[in-house]
């Protein structure tokens, strides 16, 4: 894959602390994002909120501004990840579909493609800018936008399942299953908003364990364990 956009957890990134930041982890996915790079990758990363803000849980905000403060946190997590992978050496830049002074640039398809050919992982921050739409629906809408190869969901279980496996027992791992099929039977791989703009653009994606050793590198270079979505 020439071009791939990089789905984060916000809680992946906080490790066995569930919040804040957890360096070791984001220097372990730093490294293997610089090789993958390195060896001609154009990368884009897209980071969840989690780790900072769940105000969809509270009955006690107005759900516009609930998501308001989980795109903000989105942008928080992009500009502290941004300097752990300046830190390997990586270049990068950080872009948002609204204004933040000079924290970040707004996006646009033109200022994207000027950064990844110049070799800098592009930072997606803030979503899609809008309330009602999370960093899934976002993930896609950028993926699609700048014309990538296919979206890596790094999450915290190792792919996709017929069911819980933190529930049930027997639950059985997919090795490949379309995007059609997520959605009929509601696996939630991403949400419903997400798998059909995927569906409609063809967007597949690869759904992994982040704590997997090298699990970005492996898909990147076809040792792929976890699950593919297929369009």
């Amino acid at each position: 894959m020439k071009r791939i956009l990089l789905k984060l957890s916000g809680e992946a990134l906080a490790g066995d602390k569930k919040n804040g930041f957890d360096d070791d982890t984001i220097l372990k996915v730093a490294d293997q994002v610089k090789r993958i790079t390195d060896d001609g990758t154009e990368v884009g990363v897209v980071i969840g909120g989690g780790n900072f803000w769940r105000g969809r849980t509270s009955e006690n905000i107005d759900r516009t501004k609930a998501d308001q403060i989980g795109m903000l946190a989105t942008v928080m997590n992009c500009i502290y990840v941004s300097e752990i992978f300046r830190s390997v050496g990586m270049k990068t830049a950080i872009l948002t579909p609204f204004e933040c002074g000079s924290f970040t640039k707004l996006f646009s398809k033109d200022r994207a493609n000027k950064y990844f050919s110049k070799g800098m992982v592009v930072f997606f921050a803030g979503g899609t800018g809008h309330p009602y739409f999370s960093t899934d629906t976002g993930v896609v809408l950028r993926a699609v936008e700048v014309e990538a190869d296919g979206i890596l969901l790094a999450k915290a279980i190792d792919g996709v399942y017929t069911s819980d496996p933190k529930t049930d027992p027997t639950a059985v791992k997919y090795d490949e299953i379309s995007i059609q099929e997520v959605i009929d039977k509601q696996l939630k791989v991403v949400d419903l908003t997400a798998s059909i703009l995927a569906m409609e653009n063809k967007m597949p994606m690869y759904v992994f364990s982040l704590n997997e050793e090298g699990s970005i590198v492996n898909t990147i270079e076809g040792r792929f364990s976890g699950t593919r979505v297929t369009v």
